[in-house]
């Protein structure tokens, strides 16, 4: 009875989450053995939305700090090569872990397992270099 419980939830969770322009993923490679696959559950938005905050870069990991709400994302630069977006970064900021104030167009995806969210960026903008009053 516990386990026809729990599928029906599960089926119910899938259901809504499908109906709420939103994709779930769950992947396994067949390449590794058994052993070494890792199960992942990824949920992703499907339509594009504008978030504004910081992007900062250092130890070659991009993060983006949402102004809104404050939350922290990975970012993901699918259309662009990351070794011009890091040089862009380092020629503006000129070192790492500084903040550039940004407007991000893009989606979100999320590892439920690993708790990490990474914002995929299809446009962005800068708006503001901190000691750059233009």
């Amino acid at each position: 009875m516990k386990i026809l419980l729990s599928k029906i939830m599960f089926y119910a969770i899938i259901l809504t989450l499908m109906s709420c322009s939103l994709q779930l993923r769950i992947t396994a490679d067949k390449k590794e053995p058994q052993s070494t696959n890792e199960i992942q559950i990824i949920i992703e938005k499907t339509e594009k939305e504008t978030y504004v905050g910081w992007w900062v870069y250092g130890e070659n990991q991009h993060i983006f700090k949402d102004k809104r709400t404050l939350k922290e994302f990975n970012l993901d630069f699918p259309n662009e090569n990351l070794e011009d977006i890091k040089k862009l970064y380092l020629a503006i900021c000129e070192m790492e872990y500084f903040p550039m104030e940004c407007s991000m167009e893009g989606r979100l995806k999320k590892n439920v397992l690993k708790n990490e969210t990474t914002l995929i960026v299809s446009n962005f903008e800068i708006l503001h270099i901190e000691g750059c009053e233009e």
